[in-house]
């Protein structure tokens, strides 16, 4: 029989308890998720050939995605606060499944880790392109945020099994 897993954020009472990194060793760590949000073509056209009225709406979606990284312990209870040195959102539209595929990588020396910051980008920048674009299409559908790769860190470099949600809803 194994014994049940430990979890990080709750203390020996069981209340809810801050990890304490301070004796982590400082390691250069990587994360990196993906999302994506279904609409009908036409939402998809105006997004793609730029005739959205809100216009640019891959560039407000990017930065929204960026901003949430950054913002990610002010809406995350118990996250640390992490200086990070790069944040990258990037955008894949996929016409024969009217749908976008939203990327994100984030970066820093640190003493934890970024899957979290990964994750917040990659749904803030689906809910900004959900927002931009709800009066067109109210009935989109954000699904399939996950991690997909996590580098550094005393538990090292770990992958998502592949899977393909490009065909998912």
């Amino acid at each position: 029989m194994t014994s049940p897993v430990q979890l990080s954020h709750l203390n020996q009472q069981g209340e809810a308890n801050m990890v304490d990194v301070t004796e982590k060793s400082m390691t250069s760590r990587t994360a990196t998720a993906q999302g994506y949000i279904k609409m009908t073509a036409q939402t998809l056209a105006l997004i793609t050939t730029g005739e959205h009225k809100k216009g640019d709406v891959f560039a407000v979606a990017r930065i929204a995605g960026i901003q949430g990284a950054k913002k990610c312990s002010d809406l995350i209870p118990l996250c640390h606060p992490l200086m990070l040195t790069k944040v990258q959102v990037d955008f894949e539209a996929d016409s024969e499944n009217n749908q976008v595929k939203v990327t994100s990588l984030c970066r820093l020396t640190g003493q934890t880790g970024v899957e979290m910051e990964a994750l917040t980008a990659v749904s803030v920048a689906c809910l900004t392109l959900f927002d931009m674009c709800k009066a067109a299409d109210p009935g989109m559908e954000i699904f399939g945020i996950k991690v997909l790769t996590k580098d550094g860190g005393k538990s090292g470099n770990w992958q998502a099994a592949s899977n393909n949600n490009s065909d998912a809803s």
